[in-house]
């Protein structure tokens, strides 16, 4: 990185920057109260408070959701007439899985191979970090040209949407001229990249009964109807013999026209076993940023072990639809529930109930704020041009914003390159992209102001 003052100023902040990621992955905070305690996502929450506050922060507040979490909000004036910055994190994190899969403990920030381990360090509470450093870098030179709202979300993860309602509720208190999302990636690490598009979500669950109970299968097996068997038909059809997606009356979306995946990255950055093809047909941007795609999250029906010879009576699945930019989600979300109704075999009960859903967003590339980001990431990135991604995971809060402040500029930028492994074992977090971006994010700031 090119030597400038606020380059270096971000370095030498990176000792303390490490140390206070390394507290913030210390809390458990799963939003999901059913496997985390409340106190872990409430003392992460009251964290953030005290670091906004010793930031000179005004107004920090903690704000009670709808769905029963917390939301951290701060204001940082700048000068009289400056525009208005907001920038956006969440705190709350996916759940570790199978603690024994990770080489360290997933709540204690570790060291290895050069990147810094544990859940959240890149998704997304080293996005909050990342924030805190660009201000600081700022007051260190200058100061903060701009005003600045601080978002930090307490249930992005669950995709419950009470951030969201929250804000329609209150629509002034995050009006902004620009909005920083960040919670996305670059392509690969030192590659500057901002996200242009979003997929969408619906979340679904399917519960199929055919009986009044379980039956020796023995006895009545060939003739009474088999409820994980029919729910395994069910979830067959929402894939082509190629692994495409097939929810009945849901289309392609037009093919994806900006930066292209290579399939043998790829390969590699999905850790796809030797020998095994990839789904889907088209590049490999088509199909994970405009194609829509299903994933069986979960299915409930008894384990191998233990498992006894029967006709099982019901069975249920977790099912997320990921939904591209130009498809409105609730239309998709009412064409998965039509197609798991008529593709449920024997005339079996089906019931489905909708957990979540979150609209598709696409930006504005063309607008004076990712003109400046562009500039910016051009310092922090010598030598290397600003690239145009999509992402395949989903933001709710985007549109809400994107409908609250149609005349707001979003970015989308952040630490979830392919090597940070989010939502798996092992996530981790890249110090020198922390580095980069903390300096492209200060830099944004002051260019944009002055435009």
């Amino acid at each position: 990185m090119s030597s400038n003052p606020v380059a270096e100023t971000v370095a030498s902040l990176m000792p303390r920057a490490k140390a206070e990621l390394t507290e913030l992955v210390a809390f458990k905070s799963v939003a999901d109260f059913d496997q985390f305690p409340r106190a872990e996502s409430e003392a992460a929450a009251n964290w953030i408070v005290a670091a906004l506050r010793a930031e000179g922060f005004q107004d920090v507040a903690l704000l009670d959701t709808p769905d029963g979490t917390q939301s951290v909000y701060g204001f940082l004036p700048g000068p009289e007439g400056a525009k208005t910055v907001l920038l956006y994190a969440h705190y709350d994190v996916q759940p570790p899985l199978d603690e024994a899969g990770w080489a360290t403990p997933p709540f204690e920030l570790t060291e290895r191979d050069g990147r810094w381990f544990g859940r959240g360090t890149a998704d997304c509470k080293g996005g909050f970090i990342m924030h805190l450093l660009a201000l600081r870098a700022l007051r260190a030179n200058g100061g903060v040209p701009v005003h600045v709202k601080v978002i930090v979300e307490g249930s992005e993860e669950q995709g419950t949407g009470g951030l969201e309602r929250y804000a329609e509720e209150h629509p002034e208190l995050l009006a902004a001229d620009t909005i920083v999302i960040g919670d996305a990636g670059n392509f690969r690490v030192g590659l500057p990249t901002v996200t242009s598009t979003l997929r969408g979500m619906t979340m679904m669950r399917v519960r199929i009964d055919t009986l009044a109970g379980n039956l020796h299968s023995g006895q009545f097996g060939g003739a009474a109807p088999d409820a994980l068997g029919a729910l395994i038909r069910v979830l067959d059809s929402l894939r082509a013999e190629d692994g495409s997606t097939t929810v009945d009356g849901l289309t392609d979306a037009p093919a994806w026209q900006g930066l292209q995946y290579d399939e043998e990255q790829f390969r590699k950055d999905a850790k796809v076993l030797d020998g095994v093809g990839l789904i889907g047909s088209g590049t490999v941007a088509d199909r994970i940023w405009a194609r829509p795609a299903v994933t069986v999250l979960g299915i409930d029906c008894p384990p191998v072990v233990g498992a006894t010879p029967s006709v099982q009576s019901s069975a249920r699945a977790l099912i997320s639809l990921r939904v591209p930019p130009g498809v409105d989600a609730a239309e998709a979300t009412k064409l998965l529930e039509a197609h798991l109704e008529a593709h449920t075999p024997w005339g079996a009960r089906v019931r489905t109930e909708q957990i979540g859903q979150g609209q598709p967003f696409s930006a504005d590339t063309t607008s004076p704020a990712y003109a400046a980001m562009a500039e910016a990431m051009a310092v922090a990135y010598p030598g290397q041009e600003m690239q145009y991604a999509g992402q395949g995971g989903s933001i709710p809060l985007c549109n809400t914003l994107a409908a609250l402040y149609p005349r707001a500029e979003i970015l989308l930028i952040g630490l979830s390159e392919p090597e940070a492994q989010i939502h798996a074992v092992n996530e981790s977090v890249s110090p020198e992209e922390l580095e980069r971006l903390s300096v492209a994010e200060a830099l944004f700031l002051r260019t944009y102001a002055a435009s």
